[in-house]
């Protein structure tokens, strides 16, 4: 299955979100710390969004580490970009455990360290308040609100 993985950072490496979520099963489980939990077309969604939000914008991924089984791998990857509400560059590196079901990928968590993101992406703000469990509540709070916005709107479409 680390073709399917591979696949999968390859597509997000060139912001191709319709080959990224074909990696996915129709059940899909994603999990990190800042959307929480997605399921399902909602996860496949939020992969199409940011894809959108970064093409063309200097959006740089790497990806290493990857191993995998029929039923579960792992991967580390890096995404460096500008945070679009700030502007300000970011580094993240993050560790990706899968699980996988009829060739596809059915669960995917992400981890990374919320802190250090958040000094990152917010500077004096992310500093003092990006370790907190409010400011990781607010934050999957806005993503997902957004998240929700761009579905609507594609849905209008």
């Amino acid at each position: 299955m680390e073709h399917i993985v591979e696949k999968f950072y390859t597509a997000l490496s060139n912001c191709d979100g319709p080959t990224m979520i074909s990696c996915y099963h129709k059940d899909i489980v994603f999990e990190d710390p800042a959307f929480g939990t997605l399921k399902g077309e909602r996860a496949k969604a939020m992969w199409l969004m940011l894809c959108e939000s970064q093409n063309g914008k200097g959006f740089n991924v790497e990806f290493s580490a990857i191993k995998a089984n029929d039923k579960s791998g792992s991967a580390h990857w890096e995404a460096i970009y500008n945070f679009s509400k700030t502007g300000r560059k970011v580094h993240n590196k993050i560790d990706a455990k899968f699980e996988f079901k009829d060739g596809l990928i059915i669960k995917h968590t992400d981890k990374f360290n919320l802190h250090k993101w958040a000094k990152q992406a917010m500077g004096i703000k992310g500093f003092f308040f990006g370790g907190m469990t409010f400011f990781k509540n607010k934050l999957q709070s806005q993503t997902n609100y957004t998240l929700d916005k761009y579905i609507k709107n594609k849905k209008a479409i």
